[in-house]
């Protein structure tokens, strides 16, 4: 029983010592990665920045319609997402990521595609109109006026006699009880 104990202990000993090595071996090199790899005018892309220390930063390039917002476990990698222009010329572009509440940057490339040389897409690089996904019972509500749709005078009428005839029933139950509780 002692040497099983022994052993159990003498394993987790050796897998406490190397795992902080292959973790850090998962870490790569510094810089900035994107994907896909030669995006075309107008698509979106994701960005990934090895290096920074904290848990969030921001990706810069003349390249983006906007900056990109990137954000992560902290000590490695951080990714976010963002667009090419589409008023770009081919060519590569430089990306540099201000990794935010430290004083250490990443830099890296994107390399914009040239239509001509690659295959014409047939499809948007994001979707042009949204999703008919549904919306419950109200979604009949979002498209029609509600002054149109509303209830009108039959179903306000309906709703005072019917809470009419409710106070009625209750002052005859209550007349009721009372007249038993005096017998």
């Amino acid at each position: 029983m002692r040497s099983v104990r022994l052993t159990l202990c003498a394993g987790a000993m050796v897998a406490a010592a190397f795992t902080p090595v292959a973790h850090a071996a998962d870490a790569g090199p510094a810089g900035v990665s994107v994907t896909p790899a030669g995006p075309a005018f107008g698509s979106d892309v994701r960005l990934r920045a090895m290096g920074c220390a904290g848990r969030t930063g921001t990706a810069v390039s003349d390249a983006f319609v906007s900056d990109a917002r990137l954000t992560g476990p902290g000590g490695g990698g951080l990714v976010g997402e963002t667009r090419v222009r589409t008023t770009l010329h081919p060519g590569s572009y430089p990306v540099e990521v201000d990794c935010d509440g430290h004083s250490d940057r990443v830099t890296g490339t994107v390399t914009v595609a040239d239509p001509a040389a690659s295959p014409a897409v047939t499809a948007p690089a994001s979707p042009v109109a949204p999703v008919h996904a549904g919306g419950g019972a109200t979604a009949h509500f979002g498209s029609v006026d509600a002054r149109e749709a509303g209830p009108g005078t039959r179903q306000a009428v309906t709703g005072l006699i019917l809470a009419g005839v409710a106070a009625v029933a209750v002052a005859v139950r209550s007349a009721r009880r009372g007249q038993d509780g005096r017998d």
